[in-house]
């Protein structure tokens, strides 16, 4: 298999005029090589994510382990895949009861499928799979309206063995979906559920969603035993009627695709410093937060206690006591930072840092569809 990738003197333009990166995979981080929020997420039994971009759906179907794990399949240039490991089975799955694992992608990224038109692209999705369970498992894609829906099964045949599979359906003309950030492809891998979304037929071609058809013939359920595991890499979703080879992206655009949905600064040293402030007042200092790369959407904010935070300016340095975001657009965000009691100097200049030494100090801004 040729592997992609591009020279260290190569740049993003060049390569892609090239014909070395066409941006063809509508996945992104199909490899599994961004982990912002960590490599390992326990203890999981609702919604969220882990892996970037890589959504998990768990609804009363036990408890589980999320890592990024160094089991690839040999030969194929893939360094890590995302690791499902059952820790408390539920071996009787209720009707409405699921695990799946999600991408949702956005509309913008999906103008060349044509959609909506008679020249509507046909489209592939491949990946590399592997889990100790074998039998038939589910994949499937809706549109955001929960209107059209298409979906198919396939096999883990061997146990314990990274196996290739590989699913084409043909185009819709009929609806199209919004070239906007808030319009989306839903695609799920299905894992276990009940009979309300595997009771029905699969969907080779796009019809009007039932939640019967999709997971219509998913006999596994992983969640029946803790020694149960699921391993995935090498997601692709293209423009074509046959899989080509997993396009690799260097690992700084492939970053800033994952950033445009979440973002996380964190600590790596004591005292990182990571925004220049004015003191409004005596005790409030403010801040101009701006993104490393441009959100879908205005993002949500969220941050470890005050304390693991200082304050620096002309009169000393002060631990803060409160942390808060306000007035965010798609490119920046205002940091409101409280210090106990009243140490400032309103006017003066200063500097938040991120202190380590005192817990884990960390912005996220999450702006996932």
């Amino acid at each position: 298999m040729a592997i992609t990738r591009l020279g260290p003197n190569q740049d993003i333009t060049a390569a892609k005029i090239a014909g070395t990166i066409n941006f063809k995979n509508l996945i992104i981080n199909g490899d599994m090589f961004i982990a912002q929020r960590g490599t390992s997420a326990t203890g999981l039994t609702g919604n969220g994510y882990a892996i970037d971009r890589f959504r998990h759906q768990i609804t009363s179907a036990g408890t589980w382990t999320i890592t990024q794990s160094t089991d690839v399949p040999t030969g194929q240039g893939f360094t890590y895949s995302q690791k499902l490991d059952c820790t408390t089975a539920d071996a009787s799955l209720g009707a409405s009861d699921r695990i799946r694992m999600m991408q949702r992608i956005e509309g913008n990224t999906l103008q060349s499928l044509k959609f909506g038109t008679s020249n509507a692209e046909s489209i592939t999705i491949s990946f590399w799979v592997k889990s100790n369970k074998t039998g038939t498992y589910s994949w499937s894609a809706n549109n955001d309206q929960n209107t059209k829906l298409i979906s198919a099964s396939y096999t883990i045949d061997s146990a314990n063995t990274w196996e290739k599979k590989t699913l084409t359906f043909a185009g819709t003309d009929s609806p199209s979906i919004g070239i906007d950030n808030t319009s989306f492809l839903q695609c799920s891998w299905w894992l276990g559920t009940g009979s309300t979304y595997s009771g029905g037929t699969y969907r080779s071609t796009w019809t009007t969603l039932a939640n019967s058809d999709e997971a219509a013939g998913q006999t596994v359920n992983l969640a029946d035993n803790t020694a149960n595991e699921w391993f995935i890499t090498g997601v692709q979703l293209e423009a074509d009627t046959s899989a080509s080879d997993f396009e690799f992206l260097p690992y700084d655009v492939n970053l800033q695709r994952c950033q445009r949905y979440y973002e996380i600064l964190q600590a790596t040293d004591t005292y990182d410093t990571i925004l220049a402030t004015w003191n409004r007042n005596t005790s409030d200092m403010g801040a101009t937060l701006n993104y490393k790369v441009i959100k879908r959407a205005e993002p949500s904010f969220s941050f470890s206690s005050g304390n693991t935070f200082r304050m620096n300016t002309a009169t000393g340095d002060h631990t803060a006591s409160s942390i808060s975001s306000s007035n965010p657009t798609i490119y920046t965000a205002q940091i409101n930072i409280i210090a106990s009691g009243t140490p400032l100097t309103a006017g003066q200049a200063g500097y938040i840092n991120m202190e380590n030494g005192n817990g884990d100090a960390i912005i996220r801004m999450d702006a996932e569809l």
